[in-house]
């Protein structure tokens, strides 16, 4: 998938599988600077359920690097980043 840049304060957000199920979309873009719990406040109030359905138990990263869920409080995020929400991928 191919993304268009982010407009200037901005950042993408890339969705994939089931976090692109619940916002019906590839893509948009936030307001920078911010931090990923304001992210994941911000998309709980725009999409009702995404955090318990896809947040909770997602890998994120920022311009590919994946962040340490733990220490997410200390990462900011940045004009232009592009941060994509994976959710868990289930085999069987």
């Amino acid at each position: 998938m191919e993304t268009q840049k982010a407009p200037k304060g901005h950042f993408a957000l890339l969705y994939f599988a089931s976090a692109a199920s619940v916002t019906k979309k590839q893509a948009e873009f936030f307001a920078a600077p911010s931090s990923v719990a304001t992210l994941f406040k911000t998309l709980e109030a725009k999409y009702p359920g995404i955090h318990g359905k896809v947040l909770a138990s997602c890998a994120l990263t920022v311009n590919l690097d994946y962040i340490d869920m733990e220490d997410s409080d200390k990462v900011v995020i940045r004009e232009f980043d592009e941060v994509a929400i994976i959710p868990p991928v289930s085999s069987g």
